[in-house]
């Protein structure tokens, strides 16, 4: 277990506390400023604020190596030092000398079927270190882009989604629902060719299904809603239909997202990554608002109506989605996308906790055991996972 996949668990520990508190806080602004896709659109766009702090970072990244470099060979360059260090390599003509000594060592030393045999295992061996350095290769700037182009709707969708389940549902019920990502991940995954189908995968899906049943047949309740009319309508179906389409998205979102990266996610810069996916909503999805607010989908377009409000608006996008959007980016190209989407379960307990101590929800036995239920299927699924790792 490398560095990169330690800290990838912890910010998978970080994502699901900054996601269940950012989640109060948007039902908390949802009471007075009811605009989903007003929201979404925002709080994407802020992730152009990677833009210039990249371009800063790779700045600052080649003056400290032209300074590093110059620290260590001063005014000569690397083939002179190499020369005077007598390497073989330190010119041309030295170097194809030595390549044409080693070729006729090889030549004389091995017989002709001796070499036709070895053929097929030098070629192997190329095609194999040529595929490794694909795997390895980091994506260029035009790469980056194109990537971030294409993955844009998707996140925005699935950020619509969930924030519009949080409008009509409980923090508790949009995390059940959203974290069933994961199997949406091992689904997708699969027909990509990113992932494998297993028994007990499968086994997993329909527990975890029959725990977003559960939750959905289920009850929950808080003391000052009692006699609320909108409590009804925030455990409705329509929250869990948009719960489960983010969770859909999810899935695909988080397998395109690592077969960008790469095995060991070192392919992808994750803040250009991100930056150019807010810099393309801010300036390609805005129009989005006028046939939503047409089909009735989205209320009419209004700004906040307090300081206090577009402020709250603001820190929880900047906290809330350009940092845990960050976060959870990093842990699915530094572990897997099965582990991220599985991180995201542990939302479950830590957003019941939090209903149960600022609102005083209360939950039917049915819920919690649905609960329960879809909890299990992902550790299931993460242990199939491993155990499939094992084998390859």
């Amino acid at each position: 277990m490398g560095w990169r996949y330690k800290a990838g668990l912890g910010m998978i520990g970080a994502f699901v506390f900054i996601w269940v508190t950012s989640a109060e806080v948007t039902q908390k602004i949802f009471m007075e400023y009811r605009q989903p896709f007003a929201l979404t659109y925002l709080w994407i766009s802020l992730m152009v604020v990677y833009l210039p702090i990249s371009i800063l970072r790779d700045f600052i990244y080649k003056l400290l190596d032209r300074k590093w470099i110059k620290d260590i060979y001063g005014n000569n360059n690397l083939s002179t030092s190499l020369a005077e260090l007598n390497f073989p390599f330190g010119g041309d003509e030295t170097q194809d000398d030595s390549e044409a000594a080693l070729k006729g060592y090889l030549m004389t030393d091995m017989s002709l079927s001796e070499t036709e045999a070895g053929l097929p295992l030098l070629i192997n061996d190329k095609e194999s270190e040529f595929h490794n350095l694909e795997e390895t290769r980091e994506l260029s700037l035009k790469e980056i882009v194109t990537c971030s182009l294409y993955l844009a709707p998707i996140w925005f969708i699935t950020e619509y989604f969930s924030n519009s389940a949080l409008a009509y549902t409980s923090v508790a019920s949009t995390t059940v629902l959203t974290s069933t990502s994961g199997f949406f991940t091992l689904f997708f995954g699969a027909l990509i060719g990113q992932d494998s189908v297993s028994a007990s995968k499968i086994a997993a899906v329909l527990i975890s299904m029959a725990g977003v049943l559960m939750t959905t047949l289920g009850t929950t309740w808080a003391p000052d809603e009692m006699l609320s009319i909108t409590e009804t309508r925030k455990h409705s179906i329509t929250g869990d239909v948009f719960g489960l389409l983010s969770a859909a998205s999810y899935g695909l979102f988080t397998v395109l997202l690592k077969r960008s990266a790469g095995s060991e996610g070192d392919k992808v810069d994750v803040q250009k990554f991100f930056a150019y996916i807010g810099l393309f909503t801010l300036f390609g999805l805005w129009w989005l608002a006028w046939p939503l607010s047409t089909l009735g989908i989205e209320p009419q377009f209004k700004l906040p109506g307090s300081v206090s409000i577009t402020e709250l608006i603001l820190l929880n996008g900047f906290v809330g989605s350009v940092l845990s959007d960050y976060l959870w980016a990093l842990s699915v190209v530094w572990t897997t996308p099965l582990v991220a989407t599985l991180g995201m379960s542990l939302t479950i307990p830590l957003a019941m906790v939090a209903d149960m101590v600022i609102h005083g929800r209360h939950y039917s036995a049915i819920y919690i055991i649905g609960c329960i239920q879809v909890f299990a299927g992902f550790i299931i699924a993460n242990v199939s996972d491993r155990f499939s790792c094992k084998r390859r």
